[in-house]
């Protein structure tokens, strides 16, 4: 039976995409305490399909799907420019396909605007309607209100228009910026993405006595498998090694880790490597906010996103993007060595005009990545480095990348970095990596 939490989760999701929500609300409808009521909310706010408003209140979204993460509702776009809503409010949950400036004579300027557009225009009233009656929403710059007709005309049409105090081209600047913070985000492989659903994951209770086990063995060959309560909550996980001198009509409860490690949906792929490298464990329960069970990763699972990462073409480009780019290898087959050759750029350096520890940082760990990779074929994991020395290195300045290998086995290695410049030793770092086996 679901609890009153999940009960107000699926009332708020029920609810028509655009409706107004407070806690008063919720707590009466679903009579519980405004306590409780304002949990679900923040609950249902995490989970996508709700949206907080300064000055207009908390609103039901559409939940977003991976493929169009990057598109930004109009509830968006008013946190994002620190925004007042003056009508329409209604439409808050609608989607902007592309935004377009209003800096032209309004014949030209409404050859650009279409429905699902933001036109951004400062007090220009007549532009403000026409945008509206094209199906345009509007966002009126300098901090101007509108005319009480075109408030009562975007309440009619449920367009969204928006006063900001800031310019126009500061506001471009902040909504474009968001919409490639979307990108980036789009391009982060999550838990979610990847996990065997809990429909189709192969479950424990703690009263079920070990020859269950034998006989999950037998039906999928997996050897590990997450015990769960009632409630679906996780409360512990049984292997191989669990269950070898035990009697088989012992309870799993005598025999399972307590406690065992679990994951959230919203975690990366990257970060649910590293733990399954450090534990040595070869698969995790993926888990909600509650505790109960979505599902389960495994290590194969981990390494078929890891390898689809590498291939797919990056469309919202990251600082470490920027830096790795300018990495040219130079590398010496007869010598089986690899040297990488590196300018400082402008985005690489600090307040000092030289090179950030972050991008040295950054240069180092992929220098010892592609390095290590070439010797030892699997997935990379730091697990600690230790930069000796740092010197500093001018922008615009050509440095050489040196990493060497001092000792690899099956599961880990260590790598000695040195950056020179100008034959001048300028860095040095050790690094100690963790390494995942393809096999």
């Amino acid at each position: 039976m679901a609890t009153k939490h999940e009960q107000i989760l699926n009332y708020i999701e029920s609810l028509p995409v655009g409706d107004k929500i407070s806690v008063r609300q919720i707590a009466k409808v679903m009579n519980v305490s405004e306590g409780t009521a304002y949990r679900a909310i923040k609950d249902a706010e995490n989970k996508g399909f709700v949206s907080t408003i300064e000055r207009v209140g908390t609103i039901r979204i559409e939940k977003k799907k991976k493929d169009n993460i990057e598109k930004l509702t109009f509830a968006e776009v008013v946190n994002i420019v620190d925004g007042q809503v003056l009508g329409g409010r209604a439409g808050l949950h609608k989607t902007l396909n592309k935004f377009v400036i209003g800096a032209m004579k309004l014949e030209a300027m409404m050859r650009y605007t279409g429905a699902g557009n933001l036109l951004i225009v400062g007090n220009r009233t007549k532009a403000q309607q026409s945008a509206l009656e094209a199906g345009a929403a509007v966002l009126i710059t300098g901090g101007f209100d509108t005319d009480d007709y075109v408030k009562k005309l975007a309440d009619e049409l449920e367009l969204p228009i928006i006063s900001t105090s800031y310019d126009t081209f500061t506001v471009a600047t902040m909504i474009n910026r968001a919409i490639y913070d979307q990108l980036i985000k789009k391009e982060i492989v999550l838990v979610e993405d990847i996990l065997t659903p809990l429909e189709k994951t192969v479950t424990l209770t703690p009263n079920d006595p070990i020859e269950r086990w034998f006989e999950y063995n037998r039906q999928t060959g997996h050897g590990r498998f997450p015990v769960i309560d009632q409630g679906l909550k996780v409360v512990g996980i049984v292997t191989a090694k669990d269950i070898m001198t035990s009697d088989r009509k012992t309870s799993i409860e005598k025999v399972m880790t307590k406690s065992p490690i679990t994951v959230t949906g919203k975690t990366s792929v990257a970060s649910a490597a590293q733990i399954m490298v450090w534990e040595g464990i070869e698969v995790l329960p993926v888990v909600d906010g509650n505790g109960r069970l979505s599902g389960m990763i495994s290590r194969q699972d981990v390494l078929k996103a890891l390898h689809s990462i590498e291939r797919q073409p990056h469309t919202g480009e990251k600082i470490d993007d920027i830096i790795t780019r300018q990495m040219i290898n130079l590398s010496d087959e007869a010598k089986e060595s690899n040297i990488f050759k590196c300018e400082v750029t402008p985005q690489m350096t600090n307040q000092f005009g030289t090179i950030s520890y972050g991008a040295f940082t950054t240069l180092v760990t992929e220098a010892a990545n592609y390095h290590l990779r070439q010797k030892k074929k699997g997935e990379l994991v730091v697990e600690n480095m230790t930069i000796y020395f740092l010197k500093p290195v001018q922008m615009e300045s050509m440095i050489e990348i040196h990493p060497k290998i001092l000792d690899v086995g099956r599961k880990f290695g260590k790598i000695d970095v040195e950056v020179f410049h100008e034959n001048t030793l300028v860095g040095k770092a050790i690094l100690m990596v963790q390494i995942m086996d393809r096999n």
